[in-house]
């Protein structure tokens, strides 16, 4: 019997068993009266040492357990296993948006910008295991590194890949926005959401930001905003050497345009967060997470295996033993 997954359908009748010590108390106090008594001068002539007598308690202690076993049996002990089903009735599909311009080297989050956002964004497609997501890459120019997938081996591979150089300077949020955008019009998905990080301001691109936010309006598109950089001052990358290949930083005034990224977000529905530090970096993404919940239902299906039947058949067969002991063995005994 499987023990794990034991259970009784009616265990109020487990009381009863109470019954069981003064039933025991009653049939101690009515031994004698249950045997014959005949009255003689002297029963020197009768004396013996049967075993036999000596185990005639032994019906009264069948007909306790076989009690027990009834009882038992009306509480309806069964196994029960459970089988789970999770189905996804409102999935979400994510566009990851990030600038991979040169200022994203800058050292104000540790150990640079690009490299915080890159283990922060790993540990948030972790915890999006049912929707599919995507990713978007932008500097002076924009194009899709990963199509939307619910493959998240993929989507991790590229994001900590992501690198420096791979795209002309600059910082063309609107074309971001854009790819964002152009990634989700097919998608048949209940929720589409972008997820749109810059620490610059528009200053390179053929689409306008305010352009790319209508289209994403009419495709209902979320787009949540993010502004990466600290206040005031940072270690900004300004020239290569020749010889090391190695990059120069200088101190530089930290411009985001946070008027623009804001309009973005209020206009699509979504939400403008500012990460200065590693920390708020991780809380922005922790609060998306919060926000966007991919509704799951949980099917449960039982499966009952009765075994109260075993105690039925146990307590009417020591009754039946009792029946026979006393009619056969412990017969002849006074």
């Amino acid at each position: 019997m499987d023990w794990s997954n034991f259970e009784f359908y009616n265990p109020e009748f487990l009381w009863l068993l109470i019954s069981i010590p003064l039933v025991a108390v009653w049939c101690f106090f009515m031994r004698k009266k249950d045997a014959a008594i005949l009255t003689m001068p002297s029963i020197k002539g009768f004396k013996t040492n049967s075993f036999l007598s000596k185990l005639k308690p032994i019906l009264y202690l069948l007909r306790l357990l076989a009690l027990a076993a009834i009882i038992i049996a009306l509480a309806r002990p069964r196994n029960v296993s459970v089988s789970k089903k999770t189905k996804s009735n409102k999935g979400i599909d994510i566009v990851m948006a990030i600038d991979v311009s040169a200022s994203m080297l800058a050292r104000d989050l540790k150990p640079n910008r690009l490299e915080a956002l890159k283990k922060v964004a790993i540990n948030f497609v972790d915890r999006r295991p049912n929707d599919r997501i995507g990713v978007v890459v932008y500097a002076g120019e924009s194009f899709t590194q990963t199509p939307i997938t619910s493959d998240k081996s993929i989507v991790k591979r590229t994001i900590s890949e992501l690198k420096w150089g791979q795209l002309e300077g600059g910082t063309a949020i609107g074309m971001g926005l854009g790819s964002g955008v152009n990634r989700l019009k097919e998608s048949k998905a209940k929720s589409k959401v972008i997820i749109l990080l810059t620490d610059g301001v528009n200053n390179s691109g053929n689409i306008d930001p305010r352009t790319a936010t209508e289209l994403a309006k009419e495709l209902n598109v979320k787009v949540y905003t993010i502004g990466i950089g600290t206040n005031g001052m940072a270690d900004f990358p300004w020239s290569k050497d020749p010889r090391t290949g190695k990059l120069n930083f200088r101190k530089q005034q930290v411009e985001i345009d946070e008027k623009l990224l804001q309009e973005i977000a209020t206009e699509t529905g979504g939400k403008y967060f500012r990460a200065t530090n590693n920390e708020s970096l991780k809380e922005i993404y922790d609060e998306i997470d919060s926000l966007e919940k991919t509704k799951i239902e949980e099917f449960k299906y039982y499966n009952y295996q009765e075994k109260f039947r075993f105690f039925v058949f146990l307590g009417l067969g020591l009754l039946l033993l009792e029946f026979v002991l006393k009619n056969t063995i412990f017969k002849s005994f006074i």
